[in-house]
């Protein structure tokens, strides 16, 4: 686990906020100048704590008005076969997020697709692929009420 002090959470958080800051905007905003705060994003970079930067897309914008949770539920946990469904997770584009659980489902995942039919061709085609597959419930997310936020960095 990498230490981090005030001015690296505050650089984690700005940069969560805006991406696209430049160094100077986001040394202004931490009250560095920018050679070290430079050195400092690219630490956090090298440390694995900053894996990667990228474009929030509004998935309606691109004609995804659909969201569904899904929670899978295998029928065989071997190694094998938990290594086929994670790699055929990683493998599905309408699948954004998936998350491997604890309790009475295997997997949550998010999808996005642009209707509901196109969802039902995509439990048909897609989900019912997966090996050992036991269950599948969806449920259907009717808008966003959190969208995607900062990491609390600050320990809250």
């Amino acid at each position: 686990m990498t230490t981090l002090d005030d001015t690296d959470r505050h650089i984690l958080l700005e940069l969560q906020l805006d991406g696209r800051l430049t160094n100077q905007e986001l040394a202004d905003r931490v009250g560095l100048s920018p050679s070290p705060c430079l050195r400092r994003v690219r630490a956090l970079e090298k440390a694995g704590v900053i894996t990667g930067y990228r474009a929030v897309v509004s998935p309606e914008a691109v004609g995804l008005s659909i969201t569904a949770f899904v929670r899978l539920t295998l029928s065989s946990h071997g190694t094998d076969v938990v290594d086929a469904v994670e790699e055929e997770l990683r493998g599905v584009p309408q699948i954004v997020e998936a998350y491997l659980l604890a309790g009475d489902q295997d997997y949550l995942v998010k999808v996005v697709v642009p209707s509901f039919s196109a969802y039902e061709a995509f439990v048909r085609d897609r989900l019912r692929g997966i090996p050992s597959l036991a269950s599948i419930e969806t449920t259907f997310a009717f808008g966003t009420t959190k969208p995607v936020s900062p990491l609390p960095v600050d320990g809250g």
